[in-house]
């Protein structure tokens, strides 16, 4: 294997190591922001129904 093939195996092995690592980073973000997205829709679409009755046209 000559030294320059080598040496450009290693650079393409740490950036996909890196994409890799980003790629699980983002994606562990996007899931806990839907999750809490989610709960405060949810929240807020109980108070609305709760409070509808108060609501005098």
């Amino acid at each position: 294997m000559e030294e320059g093939s080598r040496h450009m195996g290693e650079r393409l092995y740490k950036v996909m190591k890196g994409a890799g690592a980003t790629s699980i980073t983002v994606g562990v973000i996007t899931l806990v922001v839907g999750v809490v997205s989610g709960i405060l829709l949810i929240i807020t679409g109980a108070k609305l129904i709760a409070g509808k009755s108060k609501i005098i046209f």
